[in-house]
């Protein structure tokens, strides 16, 4: 694709997500896209066959880059605390990069049901970064760092869990933006627990 057709889809995708982050997907029309990327109708069909279309773009998008950002994170930890401090750091990260982008992703996930278009396609890419926080504990009982007194899909939605709930506090209520030291804090109560110890 050359510059000029690149431009006009990133505008595209760039305008529907700020209407639906603003609006949801039901409040946002077509129409409202296309005036506000200032593209014709048949322009926007150019790039995306349908609404549903475009959505699932930007859904996407924010798995993939989110994923791909994880995935490298995970390569600099040099051991299990590490590993997961780095995967966290970049979630927190993609975060306050992303704000909008990650929005969209957990009020996908967090829609009534018929909220969103049937086609809409979001699961299997959560649990492809699911997945990675799995391998990651699998691996950590593997070399004996985590008890195998824990299932590991128990342990691995300890952890995934504790990571999402700092985004969605966030996202609902911003404030305190989580970050490197929120993803310490996190895998140190993950590893080491909360019990006081004499």
């Amino acid at each position: 694709m050359d510059t000029t057709v690149n431009a006009t889809r990133d505008k595209i995708l760039a305008v529907a997500l700020r209407l639906f982050a603003d609006r949801g997907y039901a409040g946002t029309s077509v129409q409202d896209i296309v005036s506000g990327a200032k593209v014709t109708k048949p322009a926007l069909y150019y790039y995306f066959p349908s609404k549903a279309d475009l959505y699932q773009a930007l859904l996407d998008r924010a798995h993939d880059e989110r994923f791909r950002l994880m995935q490298a994170a995970v390569a600099r930890g040099k051991d299990l605390p590490g590993k997961l401090e780095e995967l966290l750091n970049a979630h927190f990260e993609f975060l306050q990069s992303h704000r909008e982008l990650l929005g969209l992703v957990y009020a996908t996930a967090f829609a009534a049901r018929g909220e969103m278009p049937k086609e809409i396609r979001y699961l299997d890419k959560c649990q492809r970064n699911f997945s990675l926080v799995r391998d990651l504990v699998r691996e950590g009982q593997r070399s004996k760092q985590l008890t195998r007194g824990f299932d590991v899909e128990h342990l691995a939605r300890g952890i995934f869990g504790m990571m999402n709930i700092h985004v969605q506090a966030e996202l609902v209520q911003p404030g305190k933006v989580p970050n490197r030291k929120t993803a310490r804090q996190i895998v140190k109560l993950f590893l080491e627990g909360a019990t006081a110890r004499n």
